[in-house]
């Protein structure tokens, strides 16, 4: 348990990592939240069904880009830490629709930005010195690596999406206000997360979705391109070790040292699959793999040195690949209505991200 209670906000705290954070402070920690979410596709509130009773977690329904809002809320709630998580997260999307994600993560980020300095100014000298505004990013800021070496603290940015661009650009803003208004900030960069809750247009949840409705795997390009795997829960521990510990100014890498070609992490799936829910007709789940024509722009690899995290605060992950994907499989299995509830409303799993 933590020391210190703190008053935390999370915004974005009905989606993936969102609400895994929000779980996490409430059943481990004594701190209170304030989850603000605009509750689009990605969010729902029934990742949160077992923090809704708790008298120590509030509810609000708004968007970050609504000034008016944020500064009330921020103001009403007096936090002591912004953990700021809403934001639009799919590279897919972001090639089908960019201007939802320059609304979101840079207008939005902008405008929780200018309340969050409003409020910390006005705060009396101890509380002032104690209040960070975590920012939480991603590592396809820094663009594509080749087959080696790592993104660190210091790579530069590159990125090649609308997405990554985006999430670049509210990087940006987070360090200015550091370095122009002296805003306490703190910028976490992670790699993929994967685990339980995770919204299904993700590659992990859609082809375990996939694989149990007997369609085809759709696997891009050759499958070769890598990801640095992380499960969330490991990523929700790094969070708090970051904006409870973290040196202010300071951004630092989360990753967790499970690079997999795209094609091994569907052939594991399969692999699981076909132990755990066996196809009626004996044959290997791989049998539904599919190659289809790659994303465009699909950066080759990301991969993540997070010894700064492990030497300056100790965090490391606890999950290797193996186990946090048996974890998530088991979790997919057993909780069918919760995926199966979204599959009924506007996302069917088809595949985003092919306008040109």
């Amino acid at each position: 348990m933590a020391e210190k209670l703190h008053r935390i906000i999370v915004t974005g705290g009905a989606g993936f990592i969102g609400s895994a954070l929000v779980r996490y402070l409430i059943t481990e920690t004594p701190h209170r939240v304030l989850n603000i979410d605009a509750l689009t596709y990605a969010g729902n509130l029934s990742s949160l069904a077992s923090t809704a009773h708790s008298d120590r977690y509030a509810f609000v329904r708004a968007n970050v880009c609504d000034g008016l809002e944020m500064s009330r809320l921020v103001a009403e709630f007096q936090p002591d830490i912004i953990t700021h998580l809403a934001a639009e997260s799919h590279v897919d999307r972001s090639l089908d629709g960019p201007a939802a994600f320059i609304e979101t993560n840079v207008v939005g980020t902008f405008t929780l930005l200018q309340a969050a300095h409003d409020y910390w100014k006005a705060l009396p000298a101890g509380r002032r010195e104690a209040f960070r505004f975590h920012h939480i990013s991603t590592d396809e800021v820094f663009g594509a690596l080749g087959d080696e070496g790592h993104f660190t603290e210091a790579t530069a940015y590159d990125p090649r999406s609308p997405y990554s661009a985006s999430k670049a650009g509210s990087d940006h803003l987070v360090r200015a206000w550091y370095h122009s208004f002296g805003l306490p900030v703190l910028i976490t960069n992670c790699s993929n997360n994967y685990g339980p809750y995770h919204f299904p247009e993700k590659l992990i949840p859609l082809m375990i979705i996939k694989a149990l409705a007997g369609e085809p795997l759709p696997v891009y390009g050759t499958g070769g391109n890598v990801r640095d795997w992380l499960y969330v829960d490991d990523h929700v521990r790094a969070l708090v070790a970051v904006f409870e510990r973290g040196c202010v100014g300071e951004s630092y890498m989360v990753g967790g040292s499970s690079e997999r070609t795209n094609l091994a992490v569907v052939h594991t799936l399969c692999d699981a699959l076909d132990r755990l829910r066996p196809r009626a007709d004996g044959a290997s789940y791989r049998g539904q793999i599919t190659f289809v024509a790659d994303r465009p722009g699909h950066d080759f690899r990301y991969a993540i040195d997070a010894s700064k995290l492990r030497d300056t605060l100790g965090w490391s992950p606890q999950e290797s690949f193996e186990s946090g994907i048996a974890k998530t499989i088991s979790w997919y299995l057993d909780h069918e209505s919760w995926w199966r509830d979204i599959l009924s409303g506007a996302y069917r799993g088809e595949r985003l991200g092919i306008a040109q």
